[in-house]
């Protein structure tokens, strides 16, 4: 009976419409994700008390202090041994990676390499976000549902984008921002199947996160105002800087990690453990994920020496961490730096206009501006910095800002998104045919023919008997037995000759379980545009249909804009 039950479910998820079963799977998907965000920010919220003052290591906080980074990195660098290197490809570009190439299976070994990694970077003063390890960790926690109820491939990438969606939800409490940046930086597209599963689990991750952490927004205390419209034309001149400074961040980012590519692991972790203990004991507000230079910048905003130091320090620590593999996230750093950015050119309108009532608002507008511009992601820059601010004020503003950073970065400069970059510098895949995009959405099991009829090979007598006995629309199926397992194929009456000729022809097939999806039988017949492939049970033990290239064809002539 239970298996009847998980065979329905199957088959009713492989089908890429919105379902209840999906949605509910997404949302259990989404508090398993959470839980672990929770569980990774109370681990790093207590490493840091336990170093702050008052701490048990208060008597010795100088001395220890400036080593954290150096001591972190050692540590990182350990595990990642013992786990094995191989599985130390962390944060969001390789999970754009497992989710566009492996329907968001992620390895246990990575997860976990970045969950220790996460902690360790993050409590210990490394310039990095905390948004890297909670995509990762809630990309991995909600696709283990998938895997355990060995789910259709393409309702598994589902429940790893509701993972994704709950972690920064999660992280941030920004349960809107997680939706769009799913849509628009992880999955790249707009499908409303999607849509409601994803929505529920970054809804269970906000939930969670304020049950624990309180309804506490991230950066309400930077004060937006609505500006007059005679601010407009700093705005674009706004846009203009972050957008250039997005092309000076990416690409010197990627030139650290092409100037270090062939060094290996552990001295790199030891140099950006180093570094960032040198530059950290100068200029200690330019450590963590951009928190403390927010902070320290909205002290004095109208310090512009301060503003420049924090800014060259935070640039250079960000490039150090995340350029030599310090596992953590790029988005954290970025706002940190927007702010510091739309800081310095507010101090350039207090020329024109001396008054420091706005300058929250161009903190504020740097964040979307330089989001935007880095990631290629405007639309979540702007849900983000809304939700982030608790203040609408801010969007016919950010709007100017985003579009001016964005086009000056892409066309002008012909940036693109560091995710991206960082993906091609890895050769991980990100990109897939038109074909395979269509039909990856769709199981094997919304597809398959289940009339068919398998017999074991005697004779060939015996398979002519099969063939003039089955019905009209009935496949016959020959299992033939060898010491190695059992081979089948199709078969039917080779007609090609003649229309009485009872010769028996035999089309080798190959085999697929229910969880494969009509992107997998493409791949295996796309080359000869014919024949078919035989769909099993997840054990391998039981036929339970078959794909024919018809399918595949109908698919793709007739209901590709619907798909």
């Amino acid at each position: 009976m239970l298996s009847d039950s998980l065979y329905a479910l199957r088959k009713r998820l492989a089908i890429p419409q919105t379902s209840i079963q999906l949605s509910i799977l997404g949302l259990m998907g989404g508090i398993a994700a959470a839980l672990l965000i929770v569980l990774f920010r109370l681990t790093i919220e207590g490493i840091q008390n336990t170093f702050a003052e008052g701490g048990p290591f208060d008597d010795l906080l100088v001395y220890i202090l400036p080593s954290l980074p150096i001591f972190a990195a050692l540590l990182i660098a350990i595990f990642a041994d013992l786990t094995g290197y191989k599985h130390y490809r962390l944060g969001i570009p390789f999970v754009l990676h497992r989710i566009k190439a492996h329907y968001g299976n992620i390895p246990l070994w990575n997860t976990v390499n970045q969950f220790v990694g996460g902690i360790l970077a993050l409590s210990s003063g490394f310039s990095v976000g905390r948004e890297g390890p909670s995509v990762h960790i809630g990309a991995s926690g909600a696709s283990y549902f998938g895997r355990w109820l060995k789910l259709p491939h393409n309702s598994i990438r589902t429940l790893t984008a509701c993972g994704i969606a709950a972690g920064i939800s999660a992280s941030f409490n920004t349960p809107l921002a997680a939706v769009v940046f799913v849509m628009e930086v992880v999955l790249r597209e707009y499908k409303i199947h999607i849509f409601i599963p994803v929505m529920l689990a970054s809804s269970a991750g906000s939930i969670i996160t304020q049950a624990v952490f309180g309804q506490h927004i991230e950066f309400e205390y930077l004060s937006v105002f609505t500006l007059p419209v005679t601010h407009y034309p700093w705005l674009i001149i706004l846009g203009v800087v972050l957008g250039i400074s997005a092309y000076v961040f990416n690409t010197n980012m990627m030139r650290v990690m092409k100037t270090f590519r062939y060094v290996s692991m552990f001295p790199r972790l030891m140099l950006a453990g180093f570094l960032t203990a040198l530059v950290g004991y100068f200029v200690p507000e330019a450590l963590g994920d951009g928190t403390s230079a927010i902070n320290q910048a909205m002290t004095a905003p109208t310090n512009l020496e301060l503003l420049l130091i924090l800014l060259a320090s935070k640039m250079f620590l960000t490039w150090v961490a995340i350029g030599l593999g310090v596992p953590g996230g790029i988005i954290g750093p970025v706002f940190g730096l927007g702010v510091l950015i739309g800081l310095i050119v507010a101090n350039a309108v207090l020329l024109l206009d001396p008054s420091s009532l706005y300058m929250g608002t161009y903190a504020v507008l740097g964040m979307s501006g330089l989001m935007a511009a880095c990631l290629h992601a405007p639309l979540a820059a702007l849900v983000a910095v809304m939700e982030l601010t608790d203040n609408p004020a801010s969007i016919t503003p950010a709007i100017i800002v985003i579009a001016s950073a964005y086009i000056t970065s892409s066309q002008g400069l012909k940036n693109r998104s560091i995710f991206l970059q960082q993906l091609d510098f890895q050769g991980l895949m990100y990109q897939t045919p038109p074909a395979t995009t269509v039909l990856e959405k769709i199981g094997v099991l919304a597809e398959m023919d289940t009339k068919i009829k398998v017999i074991n090979y005697v004779t060939e007598q015996d398979v002519r008997f099969h063939l003039r006995d089955k019905k009209e629309d009935e496949f016959l199926i020959v299992a033939m037995k060898h010491d190695l397992g059992v081979d089948y194929s199709l078969t039917e009456f080779d007609t090609s000759y003649s229309r009485n000729n009872d010769k028996v022809k035999y089309i080798p097939l190959q085999t697929l379980d229910t969880q494969s999806t009509m992107a997998h039988v493409w791949e295996l017949i796309k080359d000869q545009r014919d024949g078919a492939t035989l769909i099993t049970s997840t054990t391998g033990t039981k036929v339970v249909g078959i794909v024919t290239w018809e399918h595949i064809r109908t698919i793709l002539m007739n209901r590709n804009a619907l798909i």
